[in-house]
């Protein structure tokens, strides 16, 4: 696992699996890895502390708290408006928060030397909620882009590189050529995630992965997330309104709400917590059936109204 000081090595692999002289695995990454445990939860990576951010007079957080640790998948949550992409924006140092302090990797990301801040990028992967691709390059070209502000690179390395990602993503290579408007909206997808893990980070930031997708390709884009957690070990920061993504990936849920974090917690219990916001939020119909898809271990522990036909109004609790 890289440092600051170390960045991950482009193109180095943490992963299970037979590869051959080009650089392709023989064995696909899903039953590579089915066997894995989970990544073990550890030290705080991401540690927000007393955030505030105002536009003029408009209050976006107030003295939010939120602590990441690593190889969780913490999904963020809240109504529209409720600040979650500037709070993922501060975090990356694409904003700076009006008071507080936000830590990454134990470094006030306020105060970091610039050098360290680059290489601090690259121990980072995003995947914007349109895929952000550059409409003019390939997607090869896409996902090659990180590697190349890296540095030269020899040519068979970058493909080596490109190609095992794009099939780590489940997107056979022989679309590499193609640019992305030839591509349907789940290969988007798999296309911004290959570019967010080329250079095999630690932490990765989705914004809405599952928006605009129809329902298998969203079920196969959470199933592949999944599989890329076990995998490579990642740390994972999601901000979705797809209610099953996120009954199903996450280890907690950070509900956003009143300008700060109301709770930071797994999603059975952060559905018990009396609060106007997360009584409409979980206990509605559609997130009575999402919560209701839950192992029966952890729905045992889902307040009584959660339990209700997902098909009728639900009951206080």
């Amino acid at each position: 696992m890289s440092t600051i000081g170390t960045p991950a090595t482009p193109g180095a692999i943490r992963t299970p699996g037979t590869l051959t002289t080009s650089g392709t695995m023989t064995t696909p990454l899903k039953g590579a890895v089915e066997d894995l445990p989970l990544p073990a939860i550890g030290e705080p990576i991401i540690e927000v502390r007393n955030l505030s951010k105002r536009y003029g007079r408009n209050i976006v957080h107030q003295h939010l708290n939120l602590d990441i640790r690593r190889g969780e998948i913490v999904t963020i949550v809240g109504g529209s408006g409720s600040g979650k992409t500037t709070l993922v924006r501060q975090i990356l140092g694409l904003e700076r928060p009006t008071s507080g302090t936000i830590k990454m990797f134990g470094e006030d990301i306020s105060t970091i030397e610039p050098e360290r801040a680059r290489l601090m990028r690259t121990r980072t992967g995003m995947l914007f909620q349109h895929g952000a691709l550059f409409s003019s390059l390939s997607v090869f070209d896409n996902v090659a882009q990180p590697v190349r502000e890296l540095g030269k690179v020899p040519a068979d390395l970058l493909r080596d590189i490109v190609m095992l990602k794009l099939e780590m993503v489940g997107l056979p290579c022989k679309h590499a050529s193609k640019p992305p408007a030839a591509l349907s909206g789940g290969m988007v997808k798999r296309v911004g995630l290959a570019r967010a893990i080329v250079l095999e980070p630690e932490l990765l930031f989705l914004d809405e992965p599952t928006a605009g997708l129809d329902p298998r390709s969203s079920d196969e884009v959470v199933e592949l997330i999944s599989t890329l957690h076990r995998a490579l070990g990642l740390t994972v920061v999601l901000i979705t309104h797809d209610l099953d993504a996120m009954v199903a990936l996450s280890t907690r849920v950070a509900v956003i709400a009143e300008r700060k974090v109301l709770v930071a917690a797994p999603v059975e219990e952060a559905a018990c917590v009396d609060d106007p916001f997360i009584r409409e939020y979980f206990l509605g119909m559609r997130g009575r059936r999402a919560l209701q898809a839950l192992p029966p271990e952890r729905r045992a522990k889902l307040p009584p109204a959660a339990l209700a036909p997902a098909s009728v109004g639900a009951r206080p609790c």
